[in-house]
């Protein structure tokens, strides 16, 4: 199915790099990591609660990581699909006790150590049901990997943009229980009580459930938020062109409000069916904020910018106040944007309020894409968090 290996690209500067890499602007940038916490890796690993697992285990568990056990791929390395016993957590024949998925890191890579370190140092602590359940790790030798559970339904970026039988289009009602969902788990990120900021949010870290109900994963480059009365975390620039706030990536200033930016992009790309950046596009729509900003306050116009798959699924109403939504998480000011307490309020009147669709018709496709999903399933193997690696830009 692939191989797992990085491809590095050479850049001047993230701006320049991202206007001038036709092939995919959406990678990740990938700098040097900044200090996460100022916990000790052991403190970090002891306090988590999460299983440490041997690499044989693991090994055995995802049948010595075979290729076609491979579910997704990014940065990090390969995820591999796997079983273990759900109650001894011991290894599991194939096809039975608890399916979960294994990120292996790749060796060869450039987001190592840290980021593995960052993912069990908020995942091994933080708990709520939009965010992934990290199940344990295996820290052996040169071998850093992470065990999760399992999301069958993959990533909402395949569900938006890949074409494919497997892959059917998500409805208009479930874009918006999916875009609740993970403002849900964003809003519990920037609460009091955990006080993080995710700094990776796009469609691809976004994953499903059985039940079309969504997780946020990948917390690598998440970061503790503002202490002392600091308004914002300085860091260097991180995260994947397109998604990130245009004032992180001139200063580095990193706030909570850099996450809404985030997903605003998110919720456009829901609403229209296209990816953020895609030079495959005509000139002048390959920016899709840029694109779709003149049709977004106006009832007039707003349904031109709509997915064609979804259309006669929404009212006009209710794809008017999506498309103002969106808006305000894109304000150039961030402080203009909304809190995401206010962001998950908008999407719950905007469901409660009958004006996101019909609910039969979703109904309807839910009993249709599990259909297809179940057909598919026995020909091939779900896949997880990401496609094939993309370009990887460092400076």
């Amino acid at each position: 199915m692939g191989s797992c290996i990085s491809v590095r690209i050479k850049a001047e500067s993230p701006l320049h790099a991202g206007a001038s890499d036709g092939r995919d602007l959406s990678s990740r940038l990938s700098y040097s990591s900044a200090p996460l916490t100022p916990r000790s890796q052991n403190e970090i690993l002891e306090s988590s609660n999460l299983k440490s697992f041997s690499f044989n285990e693991l090994r055995v568990a995802t049948r010595n990581f075979r290729p076609d056990s491979v579910l997704g791929e990014g940065g990090f390395g390969c995820v591999f699909k796997g079983w273990i016993d759900e109650h001894t957590f011991k290894s599991a024949r194939p096809g039975t006790g608890l399916v979960i998925a294994v990120k292996r890191l790749n060796q060869e890579g450039f987001q190592g150590h840290k980021e593995w370190l960052a993912e069990i140092n908020y995942l091994g602590s933080l708990s709520h049901p939009n965010l992934v359940k990290l199940i344990g790790y295996c820290l052996e030798d040169e071998h850093r990997l992470l065990v999760y559970e399992f999301m069958p339904r993959g990533s909402l970026e395949n569900h938006l943009f890949r074409r494919s039988t497997y892959f059917q289009p998500l409805s208009w009602n479930l874009r918006m229980k999916v875009a609740l969902e993970a403002a849900k788990g964003l809003a519990y990120l920037h609460s009091p009580e955990a006080k993080v900021i995710y700094r990776d949010f796009k469609s691809s870290n976004i994953l499903l459930d059985a039940n079309y109900n969504a997780k946020l994963s990948d917390f690598g480059l998440a970061k503790d938020g503002p202490v002392d009365g600091k308004s914002y975390v300085s860091t260097r620039v991180m995260g994947t062109y397109g998604y990130a706030a245009p004032e992180y990536m001139a200063t580095g200033h990193l706030t909570a409000r850099s996450d809404i930016y985030s997903f605003g992009v998110v919720l456009l790309e829901m609403m229209t069916g296209r990816r953020v950046m895609d030079k495959n596009r005509p000139h002048g729509e390959q920016n899709l904020i840029e694109w779709a900003k003149p049709f977004l306050s106006s009832k007039r116009k707003v349904l031109r910018i709509m997915d064609p798959r979804i259309e006669g699924q929404y009212s006009l109403e209710g794809a008017l106040k999506a498309a103002l939504l969106a808006v305000k998480c894109l304000a150039l000011e961030p402080k203009f944007r909304p809190k995401m307490h206010e962001v998950v309020k908008a999407l719950e009147q905007l469901q409660n309020s009958n004006e996101s669709g019909s609910l039969k018709r979703d109904q309807t496709q839910r009993k249709h894409l599990r259909t297809c999903t179940d057909e598919a399933s026995r020909r091939k193997t779900s896949s997880y968090p990401r496609p094939a690696a993309s370009p990887q830009l460092v400076t």
